[in-house]
């Protein structure tokens, strides 16, 4: 028996600790930056980890992608300061070539052993076409269903890289999952307060922006959108998966 669908609705909850898991650089800052920033400033403790640096993110192929790897990497440090991250991770997996592998699960359930997050943000892996306009990047995809498997089962699976529990990494369960960039959202957090942090964050990408007024007026666009189906100025929205 399918249950009810359902309704969206404004979401107050707050996690203590949260990690975001993303493919690349200034994923997570065109994405959940504003609910981040709201949620480290009311005493959330956040974690970002990239799976990759970016390396194949420019449009010139004479470029040394060490070099962008390296510039992709600064930017983004700099933009998580905008909004309260404790630490960011870079797993350095080849842009454009993310798998779902073992190897990249391994990577994430031990981070998620050591940090313990109680709730896991990523990009809803189911979504392949958007507005049919846009084709979701395999490396989002690959990301956050890797983000998905690691939640479950394997961090709360002690049998699962059994060689993590060996080394005092027990199994941890992740209650909640928050899927954005999801074509089925079912909660909006309000954050009609940090929109600005948000855009100050994603302008430290300056090798990825060639239009920063266009895009900040677009993503105001989108959070307006979002804010009006529950009432508010500006919102984030998210398909909330809750395991626990």
């Amino acid at each position: 028996m399918n249950e009810p669908a359902a309704v969206p609705h404004l979401h107050t909850e707050r996690p203590e600790r949260v990690m975001v898991i993303v493919a690349h650089p200034d994923d997570a800052d065109f994405g959940p930056a504003a609910t981040i920033a709201r949620w480290t400033s009311e005493g959330s403790v956040a974690q970002l980890v990239c799976c990759t640096s970016g390396d194949a993110g420019g449009e010139d192929a004479d470029l040394d992608p060490l070099q962008l790897a390296r510039l992709r990497e600064t930017e983004q440090r700099s933009a998580a300061a905008h909004l309260g991250y404790e630490r960011v991770v870079f797993l350095h997996r080849p842009d454009g070539a993310l798998a779902n592998d073992l190897a990249l699960r391994e990577q994430l359930v031990r981070l998620i052993r050591e940090f313990r997050p109680d709730a896991v943000l990523t990009m809803d892996p189911t979504v392949v076409f958007v507005r049919n306009s846009y084709v979701n990047h395999t490396d989002h995809r690959a990301a956050a269903m890797a983000a998905v498997d690691a939640v479950y089962p394997a961090a709360r699976n002690p049998m699962a890289f059994a060689h993590l529990s060996k080394e005092g990494l027990a199994a941890h369960p992740v209650g909640r999952l928050y899927l954005f960039f999801s074509d089925q959202p079912t909660v909006y957090v309000d954050v009609s307060g940090t929109m600005d942090r948000k855009l100050a964050a994603l302008r430290e990408h300056a090798s990825q922006l060639q239009d920063p007024r266009e895009t900040e007026a677009r993503l105001r666009e989108w959070a307006a959108e979002a804010g009006s189906a529950v009432g508010v100025e500006a919102a984030d929205a998210f398909r909330l998966i809750t395991i626990d």
